[in-house]
């Protein structure tokens, strides 16, 4: 029997804050990453680990990120995508949800995730002008997917019992 494709699952934070003064464009809270093709921003992001749901894994991916609590209210999308690193024969297929939110304040006690370098605040400008910098073309998209008001109810991102404790097929 051939093997099953898997795609890697992923979430996204997407927090944004007035910048200071009447009529200014929001920012958007982004994280410096060392990767394998150098420094990259991306939004606060990893993968789904066992036993939590979406909207816990984004939560705690932030958390580890940007040393903020993140407070997910809204799906804006689910996007999938593929890329190659022809160096090291990488072929990997990710299923991203992003989710928009709120981030409270960095706590200075926490430090954070190995291979982030700093977080910081960009306009929609500022991305978009720095596009060969991001990690994917993901980055972009889903914040101007969320800036442009896409959303789903954080009830329709359904997480069955099971996922915590495993129904066991008899």
């Amino acid at each position: 029997m051939a093997e099953r494709w898997k795609p890697s699952v992923t979430v996204a934070a997407i927090a944004s804050r007035r910048r200071d003064g009447a009529g200014s464009p929001d920012e958007y809270l982004i994280v410096e990453e060392e990767t394998p093709e150098g420094l990259r921003l991306n939004n606060p992001a990893g993968h789904l680990d066992p036993g939590e749901s979406p909207a816990e894994a984004v939560a705690r991916e932030a958390l580890e990120e940007t040393a903020r609590t993140f407070v997910p209210d809204r799906l804006v999308g689910v996007y999938l995508a593929r890329f190659e690193r022809p160096a090291t024969g990488d072929d990997i297929t990710y299923l991203r949800l992003a989710f928009a939110g709120t981030v409270g304040a960095a706590d200075p006690a926490r430090t954070l995730d190995d291979g982030i370098v700093r977080t910081l605040w960009m306009t929609l400008d500022e991305l978009r002008a720095s596009r060969d910098r991001h990690r994917s073309s993901l980055v972009l998209r889903c914040i101007e997917d969320a800036a442009a008001g896409c959303s789903v109810p954080l009830d329709r991102v359904v997480t069955e019992p099971s996922v915590y404790a495993p129904e066991i097929k008899r």
